[in-house]
């Protein structure tokens, strides 16, 4: 029918330091469930809750090629569907006869799929990331996709405006609550046409899972971080709930700079304050000076020095330490060195 924009393909493959704990593997079954049995799948949860790497890895497991759409203000249904971009040209020149001399000449315009037009027609795989951050009337398309399993085209100028859906073809979307900044409603009609599971905050051995993995630190290294994060995240002070990705922030942090877990580890309560005190304020207004004393005491509290594991730790600290020291240049801090 028409040339074909070749998409960027991502092909499945098992996701480095994917972590699948009894939780996941539920979470992974249940989406499998559904897209097998015609639903596309809606991920829906807070910034950090991990619902892209659940969608890619959900994807994987269907090991068909992935087609991923990024959600964003400015795109339009072309950009999801294709458009006239250009045209074809033809000319045919007879001079069969010498003292005759007749030419034709047609021009069509060339219709170039997009991306959404490439998983629906060759039955690939489409994550929609942030759905819901592109405005409701571009998504309308999907609305017949999801249904009626037919992609209209509206007029393409070859003929043909309508794609019929590969029976292979599966849709995984992800979301933001509406409250998160950039967020569209959503069209009910679209959000009936899937099954919505919503992803709150992962167990904490889940979260101690990923961050040990994430940030490659040891598993009672993990585990503190885990501890500090979630007191700071029950205490309710910001503005803004801090998730396993703060945890892996911290952890990847204590592993350069080779800090101990440990309240009395001056450089690893720094990367607290850092990372979790700026974390939880939303645009910089907040209860900044409670959030510190709350972090202050919540490292004191999870990440005590003198117990078999406080020292377990600091000897791996100082472990990373000598190993930067003879892997790397050696950084010296100066007060008031620019």
């Amino acid at each position: 029918m028409s040339d074909e924009k070749d998409p960027t393909l991502l092909e499945p493959r098992a996701l480095p330091n994917f972590v699948e704990t009894d939780s996941i593997r539920d979470m992974t079954q249940r989406a499998l469930t559904y897209l097998a049995v015609g639903f596309p799948v809606h991920l829906r949860g807070a910034a950090g809750t991990g619902k892209t790497t659940l969608a890619m890895h959900i994807a994987a497991q269907l090991e068909r090629p992935v087609v991923l759409i990024h959600g964003d203000d400015e795109l339009t249904g072309s950009d999801l569907v294709g458009a006239e971009h250009g045209y074809y040209a033809r000319r045919v020149v007879d001079n069969y006869i010498h003292s005759v001399h007749k030419s034709e000449e047609e021009v069509s315009p060339r219709w170039v799929d997009n991306r959404l037009t490439v998983a629906a027609r060759l039955g690939y795989t489409l994550v929609y990331d942030e759905f819901s951050r592109s405005r409701p009337e571009t998504n309308n398309v999907l609305l017949a996709v999801l249904q009626e399993r037919l992609l209209d085209l509206q007029a393409t100028g070859s003929g043909t405006n309508y794609v019929k859906v590969d029976p292979g073809f599966k849709a995984i979307f992800t979301s933001n609550p509406v409250d998160h900044a950039g967020v569209h409603r959503s069209q009910d009609a679209l959000l009936d046409r899937m099954v919505t599971i919503d992803l709150g905050h992962f167990d904490v051995e889940t979260e101690t899972a990923i961050t040990e993995a994430r940030a490659q630190i040891g598993h009672a290294e993990a585990a503190r971080i885990v501890a500090l994060v979630n007191g700071l995240r029950d205490s309710q002070v910001g503005d803004v709930a801090p998730t396993v990705r703060s945890s892996i922030k911290v952890g990847r942090a204590v592993r350069l700079r080779g800090a101990s877990v440990t309240a009395s580890d001056a450089a690893f309560r720094q990367i607290c304050q850092d990372v979790l005190v700026s974390g939880s304020i939303r645009d910089g207004v907040g209860p900044a000076e409670a959030l510190r004393a709350v972090v202050d005491r919540l490292v004191n509290e999870h990440c005590p020095d003198g117990t078999h594991a406080a020292a377990e730790i600091t000897s791996i600290a100082a472990e990373r330490r000598d190993q930067g020291t003879r892997g790397r240049p050696r950084v010296v801090e100066r007060e008031g060195a620019a």
